[in-house]
């Protein structure tokens, strides 16, 4: 393969937006030399926090998911509302869903989500050094906080219990990491 695009796009237009989404339909002449459709979700840049306590516990946010129409377990993850620096962003969404700051970033790197449909690129962080902050979750989210040990939160992820992919990636990256 070349990793050449062999997609051309002949015109795009904006067919929705919110606040946290916009959907791009796009006029396109694809691989095999047809036109076609392909509609795009576009998505701010986001985030996902691993954060570790002093116990070796981890910060697990519980909410439902109005898609999924079921309610889900992850670590706290968010969008940039506007920022443009993953670290800020991350520090911000910490704070606000797990009610914590941290001492001690570090990146573990970024994965794309639901690449096939949308642009969302989430920046996954471990963050440790953990001391209490005032939570401000938004008006329109009902989320609990619980603290897990770190050796369940894989367990949740093995089980299936926690499936929501960035959370899920960035488990599993952790314990890559503490196995090295």
């Amino acid at each position: 393969m070349s990793g050449n695009n062999p997609w051309k796009t002949v015109s795009s237009r904006i067919a929705y937006e919110n606040q946290w989404i916009r959907v791009r339909e796009d006029q396109v002449i694809r691989p095999d030399g047809d036109a076609g459709i392909y509609g795009v979700v576009e998505i701010p840049l986001s985030v996902g926090i691993v954060a570790l306590d002093e116990r070796d516990e981890i910060a697990l946010v519980g909410q439902w998911r109005y898609p999924v129409n079921r309610y889900s377990w992850e670590i706290p993850r968010g969008g940039s509302e506007g920022q443009t620096d993953p670290l800020e962003v991350a520090q911000r969404e910490l704070a606000e869903e797990a009610g914590v700051q941290a001492e001690h970033w570090q990146k573990l790197g970024a994965v794309d989500v639901c690449n096939g449909v949308t642009d969302d690129v989430q920046h996954l962080f471990l963050a440790t050094g953990i001391r209490a902050a005032v939570a401000h979750q938004d008006p329109f989210e009902e989320i609990a906080l619980a603290w897990k040990p770190f050796a369940e939160a894989v367990q949740m992820v093995l089980s299936g219990q926690i499936c929501e992919v960035c959370s899920v990636a960035a488990i599993l990256l952790v314990e890559r990491l503490r196995r090295k």
